[in-house]
């Protein structure tokens, strides 16, 4: 199967390296997307030099900083007009641990959309201050309690997709970011039939480089919501 990982990236010189070559000390087959808004700190730079190293590096260059839904909406399609038959996004910043990969992509045998879950099992964070884990729980239980998603971590960055799920959700028609986005992209997959499944995960906090966390994102995480709950109910989603 033709596999497809992506990782938006925002100032991440100084993880990025690493990134890279644990994904292809995996399996050298996989193919790795990097989307860069235009990162101050020179990271689409070090994955230039890295392409040198590694055929299935791949940079997609952005003119500034767009936020994260965009990023992989980006992602997104660049995949399906390549034929990619499973995509992975995951964050470049060391939280998400690409060991946990090949599990994923083998969750797909069973399942249209595999979630690394932090919350599956009870609670599996790292290095998180409390006041962040009760804000991230928060906002899972707000979620599925208002928009009847059963997920219990719905706002987490780090899935795997079948081509099909994908293929079938109209992309440019979502306009979330952060948070929202992975709520969002969560609930039209599932309002469309298609099987969603939680893959337990540690989650650790970046130790490298600032979080990209902000006030806007959580406002708008909390009425997009209700938005959703309102599609579910007119059937307004695509």
């Amino acid at each position: 199967m033709k596999t497809l990982i992506i990782s938006p990236t925002y100032n991440e010189s100084k993880n990025i390296a690493s990134l890279v070559e644990h994904v292809f000390t995996l399996d050298e087959n996989y193919h790795l997307l990097i989307v860069d808004d235009n990162s101050p700190d020179g990271t689409a730079d070090h994955v230039e030099k890295l392409q040198q190293r590694y055929k299935n590096l791949h940079l997609a260059k952005r003119p500034g900083k767009a936020g994260l839904g965009t990023a992989y909406k980006f992602g997104f399609k660049w995949a399906l007009e390549r034929d990619y038959d499973i995509i992975v996004q995951m964050d470049a910043d060391g939280s998400h641990d690409a060991n946990e990969i090949p599990s994923m992509i083998r969750g797909l045998e069973k399942y249209d959309v595999i979630i690394g879950s932090r919350y599956v099992h009870g609670v599996s964070v790292v290095n998180w201050p409390i006041r962040r884990l009760i804000l991230s729980y928060g906002a899972n239980v707000y979620s599925r309690v208002i928009t009847g998603l059963p997920v219990k971590d719905a706002t987490g960055g780090f899935k795997s997709w079948k081509r099909e799920v994908l293929a079938s959700i109209d992309i440019d028609s979502v306009k979330s970011q952060g948070y929202s986005f992975q709520i969002e992209m969560n609930f039209r997959a599932w309002q469309k039939g298609f099987s969603i499944n939680e893959h337990p995960i540690i989650f650790i906090d970046r130790t490298v480089g600032e979080s990209k966390m902000s006030k806007a994102i959580m406002i708008e995480a909390i009425f997009m919501v209700w938005r959703l709950r309102i599609w579910k109910i007119f059937g307004w989603h695509k």
